[in-house]
């Protein structure tokens, strides 16, 4: 029979083998007291465990050097630190979000830089020193078509091997997918994740030709 994971406290959540915690728990409260997020950096979004459920089966490298664009909370670069043993980098424009972030890598036991940098203006020498980048929830506005378009040419024109992005499915994320499929290998799929719940949405990953 499968094994029964406890949850160890209320408001917490098991996911793909780490922890996380929801808005409602009391931790989070008291440091939204001192750090409020501000660009929809206030939860775990679920594109993050679509991020999850894709590489459990796609898989990474030991060892990788990973980048989370628009990273918010880092529950996927907590996930590739933890499971992957990645050397984890969660970059986001909004610095508020990266208390939340060191407190969920403490929960797991696991390291993730932080990097304050709107992705979108990373120049190519310093996406390119990474194996793989990945974002969820990072393609919503019309104006994040193109930047993302150009980062993510950026990244595979100087050694990126991989980027995946997950999405609900937004026409934008869908646009960006046309315009990168122009220029590199692109397989978008259709994607559910069933833990902590079930979330289904859409996942790309671009790789060089």
């Amino acid at each position: 029979m499968p094994r029964i994971e406890r949850i160890p406290e209320q408001h917490m959540q098991l996911a793909y083998g780490i922890f996380l915690l929801t808005p409602r728990h009391r931790v989070i409260k008291t440091l939204r007291k001192r750090y409020q997020p501000s660009i929809h950096g206030d939860r775990t979004w679920g594109s993050s465990f679509l991020l999850m459920d894709y590489l459990c089966e796609h898989g990474m490298q030991a060892g990788s050097t990973v980048m989370e664009v628009g990273c918010g909370w880092g529950g996927a670069s907590l996930f590739c630190a933890k499971r992957f043993a990645a050397k984890a980098t969660g970059v986001d424009l909004d610095p508020a979000v990266f208390p939340y972030l060191e407190l969920l890598a403490d929960l797991n036991d696991v390291k993730v830089a932080r990097k304050k940098a709107d992705f979108t203006r990373l120049q190519g020498r310093t996406l390119g020193s990474y194996d793989c980048i990945i974002g969820g929830d990072i393609c919503f506005w019309d104006n994040l078509v193109q930047p993302l378009v150009r980062m993510a040419s950026r990244a595979l024109d100087n050694g990126t091997q991989r980027i995946i992005i997950a999405d609900p499915g937004r026409p934008t994320f869908y646009e960006f997918c046309d315009l990168i499929a122009q220029k590199y290998a692109t397989t978008l799929q259709e994607w559910y994740a069933i833990e902590p719940e079930r979330y289904e949405g859409e996942v790309v990953e671009v790789r060089a030709r």
